[in-house]
């Protein structure tokens, strides 16, 4: 990532505008995005520590939210501690090698969760619909596979990015980031290199993106399909209560997603700088409450954890 250099007009960085520049919303901001991101790390070291600590949860769904907890601690560190940083010191400018870094990662990051929520998905449909085989066709070594082929696919894809968008030059005049991190379709407008190639692949990651949508929406098709064939009533409520906490947080992690993306980029509102929080932000911290509060056996569990801990001191 040396390029940054050689970069037209010699750009070795970049300046990101950030949310605001008042002193007084600035202070509150970060005391903000303090607590913010130290609840998202803890919720989310919970999450990994109950599901590690009890065997009752060594299941495949818990598998994949121990993954999916662990990717939403990374993904907040790659964005958090330099928004603290930038308003502790008051600068905000950002080297050229750390945005394509932060851009990786955000690439990286976001991805993982696509596919680690179309897994969680694809796990509660074989629960519902096929119970019968479902120890046969979930099996451990599935999940791993399928964990492993998540990470790699989604380095593979951030790699792709983040060397295509090291091809490009970038000019003193225009390195103004109309944001608080590196996002890719950020740094392809403030390009004065031809980006034609960086837009079709950005295509074609959009694409790899919703695939996994498509496939939750398709899975919970068939599990509502399944329910409803469900004779009794609390037959159908406790089959609806197994997936209720992945339902809830594929709709928050869609619904902040199609808030950022969806919306046209030619310019940034107060709208677009709420919605991409939202996503980047309180999307993470909340997971755990979701998964904590509404699912009883991680309410279990955490008592047990907690519990034991008691009873040994």
């Amino acid at each position: 990532m040396s390029r940054g250099k050689e970069n037209g007009t010699g750009v070795t960085e970049f300046l990101l505008l950030g949310i605001t520049r008042d002193p007084e919303q600035c202070q509150a901001l970060f005391w903000l995005f303090l607590c913010t991101y130290l609840v998202t790390v803890a919720g989310n070291t919970l999450i990994i520590l109950v599901i590690g600590s009890d065997p009752h949860l060594h299941t495949p769904m818990y598998f994949f939210l121990t993954n999916l907890s662990f990717v939403d601690i990374c993904f907040t560190t790659n964005l958090i501690p330099k928004l603290l940083a930038s308003h502790v010191a008051g600068t905000w400018t950002i080297s050229y090698p750390h945005c394509l870094t932060q851009m990786y990662f955000l690439i990286s990051f976001a991805n993982l969760d696509t596919f680690l929520l179309a897994a969680m998905a694809l796990d509660r449909y074989v629960a519902i619909c096929h119970p019968l085989q479902y120890h046969t066709i979930i099996t451990p070594q599935l999940c791993r596979g399928l964990a492993t082929l998540t990470w790699t696919c989604s380095g593979i894809i951030s790699l792709v990015h983040t060397l295509l968008m090291d091809r490009l030059t970038f000019c003193s005049s225009t390195r103004e980031i109309a944001h608080f991190y590196c996002g890719a379709y950020l740094l392809m407008k403030i390009a004065c290199s031809d980006t034609r190639v960086n837009e079709h692949v950005f295509l074609g990651a959009v694409v790899l993106f919703v695939a996994p949508c498509a496939l939750i929406v398709v899975s919970y098709l068939r599990i509502a399909a399944a329910v409803l064939r469900i004779p009794s009533a609390p037959g159908r409520r406790k089959a609806f209560s197994t997936c209720s906490s992945h339902l809830s947080v594929v709709n928050l992690f869609y619904g902040t997603v199609l808030g950022v993306y969806v919306r046209p980029h030619n310019s940034f509102s107060a709208q677009d700088t709420v919605a991409t929080i939202m996503y980047t932000v309180v999307t993470p911290m909340l997971n755990p409450f979701i998964y904590s509060l509404r699912n009883q056996d991680m309410k279990k569990a955490v008592r047990r954890l907690f519990g034991r801990g008691s009873k040994s001191s």
